[in-house]
């Protein structure tokens, strides 16, 4: 599994980057121009990191100045005006831009290649409440059957990630219960826009002869096991179909289990259950969650990884100084990370071809 960053701070620096390379300063010219659209970014992706609600992310920024500091907040914004920032932020066309430059920072910091060599496409479901199974199980008690859930949909994404950083490539929200297979082309064009990928794995629930020539027809070998229809001896219709039954057993389609890691990464570090309620905001937080994971996965050092392992840190540990000179090194570690974010927008924006939008080439907006 993939290392991610800990630090509320280093999430809301690498946050603010992001949205000032994705998002022009002010949404319309005539804004009040109190804060930054990176800045109201910075905010949602702490909130999802810290798994907090508008009000509580409010308040634990005016605890905390230290942290408001860190992304030059002069007044804390009000629970409101973040509120409104997630619906004008995490549209479409603005959740699009800020997950390219997602990947492209991923690039950038050798966590992608240039081409993936191996990417995967699985959809997951999550909660829409907070009930417990315990209580659920309670409230089922006397009937005949015995309830696991509450509700008849829930949300549901549909996920393309690089299977060896998992990267999240391209999300689709939707609602379940339904077949995976209904946001294959939406997923499959979003990666595909981003970067390159040679190969594509996925289950059974995307199985289908034209999911195999969308994709192939576009230069991406597919791996999909022919598992739909009724079990019988006959070889399965179609000739990419009956491919798949005789290559399957050797290639790599064993990896599609790194998907099921993303999706676990998912879960696990961000929650299985949304806040939202209606179907728009269930589907804003979904992308949010998306763009705070690669967050977290883009911030994590490789350094610290194995850092108390090594000869140096082994040796210098057991001296009289050893933690005084470890901490040392993480103080000096910490001061170059702060350098290195301090520079890292201007670099990438000089080695890119990536222009910042400005507010005269977007539709005027509501005032932030």
């Amino acid at each position: 599994m993939t290392a991610t960053s800990k630090s509320p701070r280093a999430i809301l620096i690498v946050g603010h980057l992001i949205g000032k390379l994705a998002l022009p300063d002010y949404a319309h010219k005539y804004s009040p121009k109190t804060y930054t659209q990176p800045q109201l970014f910075a905010c949602l992706v702490l909130k999802e990191f810290l798994h907090r609600d508008y009000r509580g992310i409010e308040q634990l920024l005016k605890d905390t100045p230290d942290l408001a500091a860190a992304i030059e907040l002069k007044s804390i914004p009000d629970h409101s005006t973040l509120q409104k920032a997630a619906e004008r932020l995490l549209l479409s066309l603005s959740s699009g831009r800020l997950l390219d430059i997602t990947v492209r920072l991923g690039q950038w910091l050798g966590k992608l290649d240039s081409r993936v060599a191996l990417a995967a496409m699985d959809g997951t479901g999550l909660e829409s409440h907070h009930a417990s199974a315990y209580y659920v199980r309670r409230k089922a008690k006397g009937k005949d059957f015995k309830q696991s859930m509450t509700y008849t949909r829930f949300p549901k994404a549909g996920i393309v990630c690089d299977c060896k950083s998992h990267l999240i490539l391209s999300i689709v929200p939707q609602r379940g219960p339904g077949s995976d297979a209904s946001h294959f082309r939406r997923a499959f064009d979003q990666a595909q826009r981003r970067i390159r990928f040679l190969t594509l794995v996925a289950d059974a629930g995307y199985d289908g002869e034209h999911n195999h020539v969308y994709a192939r027809s576009r230069g991406v070998r597919t791996l999909i096991p022919p598992l739909i229809g009724r079990p019988t001896a006959k070889p399965p219709r179609g000739y990419w179909r009956r491919t798949m039954k005789r290559v399957l057993p050797r290639s790599r389609y064993g990896q599609r289990w790194q998907v099921e890691t993303t999706n676990s990464m998912l879960k696990r570090l961000l929650g299985s259950s949304l806040r939202a309620r209606t179907y728009w905001s269930q589907c804003r937080e979904l992308i949010l969650r998306a763009l705070t994971l690669n967050t977290m996965i883009l911030r994590r050092r490789k350094v610290f990884d194995r850092a108390y392992l090594s000869p140096f840190a082994a040796s210098v540990s057991s001296s009289r100084c050893g933690w005084f000179v470890l901490c040392l090194v993480a103080f000096l570690f910490a001061v170059e990370d702060e350098y290195q974010l301090k520079t890292t927008e201007s670099k990438f924006t000089a080695g890119s071809k990536i222009t910042r939008p400005s507010a005269r080439n977007i539709r005027p907006a509501k005032r932030a």
